[in-house]
């Protein structure tokens, strides 16, 4: 068959393809950035709990604004700028003051002495082979300043370290002690680490006091001293220091900027892609089979620029401490202005007008087939939360328990993912998509969404190597690409004339705003408890139980009528039910590609 590129679509494709390379960079990291803000993570769980709603109240009211004024184009550019405004504003939100202390323990026992570092959180197999790595010729010095409450330590220095400056001193022949402080540098070995569980000690071959050089130190018996600490080692000094609290985040003017930011990004966000969905199908007329053609230049512009996102930070954040994100959010300027210049070309006028907006829309609710179409878009959000904020968490957990070597190259890992979903997932099945629906309707279709996610969250559950969830991720072209192909059409084609973007909006708030939000809550809580593997199994479950559901009551609803009450004037289409959706697309001629 003869391909036949449509002009009129070429700023479609480049739109979605444009707007996801811009936000592909910046979305995934936004959680890791706000943790190197100074926020815990459950602020930072509390704000993606709000995200989702906001974009759940946003979908619906702007859309109709859109659609009440016919002005979707302007609106959906509106919001492309607010997204890059707002995200590009993030980076320069300064970090959150907090205070920090850095703890290690002294050793000092009869033979040899120690330095004890135990990590501020449970640490990984791997940091024993980071350590030494990240040494200065096999040599640890760390300046200590330690805390004596016990006067038996200075009789020690004097006769065991032979240090003068402590003999016959006031505290000693006083005999009583308050609260001092010892300041020595503590020169170890790393070639020599004895690690139990999360602790690891180096052994001490030199003390440097104030005015002499002590060498293989040792004390009359174990003495156990609290110092704060610093050394010449990176890892050490990240596992050794520990941040306080911060008590109350509302009265931080970064956290209220952050937040504010976020959600604005967010609001310009969902009505972008609710908005921007509706344009597409508009642009279509009578041929919205071809959706899927259109919106895989998304999943394009997403795989393609989250790999390359995390290999330009990880480039340009060598030798520091940190992440410098700074390049991902030059790449967001960068697509998102192209991205606002493509949509500005865009031939789209909306011509159909909704006499009543509420009234028409309100009217699709009183069909028991758009409702239970909402529903199936809340249960498939659960469980697209579970991929969108727990997937690289368990795989993490995974590497870790794996080995050293697997661990090292997680976030390579990650990005293949990213890659593996977008190209052999979404692309192709964005492509097949109109062919798919057509042959097999959107009832069955969805019912598939549902068993996809429970084989696949089941495969998780018994993954043991991380690497091999690169295979798994080929689902993700019936969980999401044949999810979002069916959601939005189906949308599309029940929309009273004049309602399209309100529907969306409608659509895409259940599924974001209600579905994922939930799905992240309940995510959270379960994986808290049971961890990544068993959380995975119980939703693998409930969507094989939600499938099983999903289709009895679709076979039950089967002998009902499929008409809905009539919405506008006389003339204007009734769509109600999934059935009539796939007798308008199997009617069409088979469209060229577009």
């Amino acid at each position: 068959m003869k391909i036949k590129i449509n002009a009129d679509l070429l700023p479609v494709k480049g739109q979605y393809f444009l707007f996801n390379a811009g936000t592909a960079p910046v979305v995934p990291y936004l959680p890791t950035y706000a943790r190197q803000l100074g926020f815990s993570s459950v602020v930072v769980g509390l704000i993606y709990t709000i995200l989702p709603i906001m974009g759940m109240l946003a979908k619906p009211l702007l859309g109709a604004v859109a659609d009440h004024f016919r002005r979707q184009k302007m609106m959906f550019i509106l919001c492309e700028v607010l997204v890059l405004v707002t995200f590009f504003t993030i980076q320069f939100i300064p970090e959150v003051p907090v205070e920090s202390k850095s703890v290690a323990i002294f050793d000092c026992g009869e033979g040899e002495s120690f330095i004890n570092v135990c990590g501020n959180k449970s640490s990984d197999q791997c940091d024993a082979e980071r350590i030494t790595e990240d040494g200065s010729s096999g040599a640890l010095h760390c300046e200590m300043a330690c805390s004596v409450t016990n006067p038996a330590i200075f009789s020690d220095i004097c006769m065991y370290w032979n240090v003068s400056d402590y003999c016959k001193s006031q505290r000693l022949r006083s005999g009583v002690l308050a609260n001092d402080t010892l300041h020595i540098t503590a020169v170890a070995s790393l070639n020599h680490t004895t690690s139990v569980y999360s602790c690891f000690y180096f052994p001490v071959h030199k003390v440097k006091t104030m005015n002499s050089d002590v060498l293989n130190p040792s004390c009359s018996a174990v003495r156990h001293l609290t110092c704060n600490t610093y050394c010449n080692n990176t890892v050490i000094n990240n596992m050794i220091t520990v941040n306080e609290e911060i008590a109350d985040v509302a009265g931080l003017y970064q956290f209220w900027l952050f937040f504010l930011l976020m959600i604005l990004s967010w609001v310009g966000m969902a009505v972008v892609v609710s908005v921007g969905d509706a344009i597409c199908f508009g642009m279509l007329g009578d041929q919205p089979s071809n959706f899927g053609q259109q919106r895989l230049w998304g999943a394009v512009g997403w795989g393609t620029f989250s790999i390359l996102a995390g290999i330009l930070v990880d480039e340009f954040s060598r030798g520091q401490t940190k992440k410098d994100y700074t390049v991902v959010f030059y790449i967001l300027l960068v697509m998102m202005a192209l991205d606002i210049l493509v949509s500005s070309r865009l031939k789209y006028t909306q011509t159909k007008l909704s006499a009543s907006i509420i009234r028409d829309v309100g009217r699709l609710f009183t069909e028991i087939r758009i409702v239970v179409f909402l529903i199936w878009t809340i249960a498939v959000g659960l469980c697209t939360a579970m991929v969108w904020q727990f997937l690289f968490w368990h795989i993490e957990d995974l590497a870790k328990s794996s080995g050293c070597e697997t661990y090292e190259w997680v976030k390579t890992l990650q990005g293949l993912i990213n890659g593996v979903q977008s190209f052999g997932g979404e692309l192709p099945f964005f492509f097949l998509s109109g062919h798919i629906l057509r042959k097999i309707g959107h009832i069955h279709a969805m019912s598939l969404v549902l068993l996809a996610f429970g084989v696949r969250f089941i495969l998780y559950y018994f993954l043991t190597n991380p690497w091999w969830c690169l295979p798994i991720e080929l689902f993700q072209g019936l969980t999401f690409g044949i999810f979002y192909s069916a959601m939005t059409s189906y949308a599309s084609i029940v929309s009273p004339p004049g309602t399209e973007a309100t529907v969306q909006g409608l659509v895409g708030a259940s599924f974001e705003g209600i579905g994922v939000s939930i799905g992240s809550l309940i995510g959270g809580v379960l994986i808290d408890q049971y961890g990544g593997a068993d959380t995975f199994l119980i939703f693998g479950i409930g969507s094989l139980i939600c499938f099983v559901l999903h289709v009895i009551v679709q076979f039950w609803l089967g002998g009902k009528s499929d008409k809905l009450p009539e919405v506008g004037d006389s003339e204007s289409p009734r769509y109600a039910a999934p059935s009539e959706a796939v007798m308008m697309l199997s009617d069409q001629q088979e469209a060229p590609v577009s």
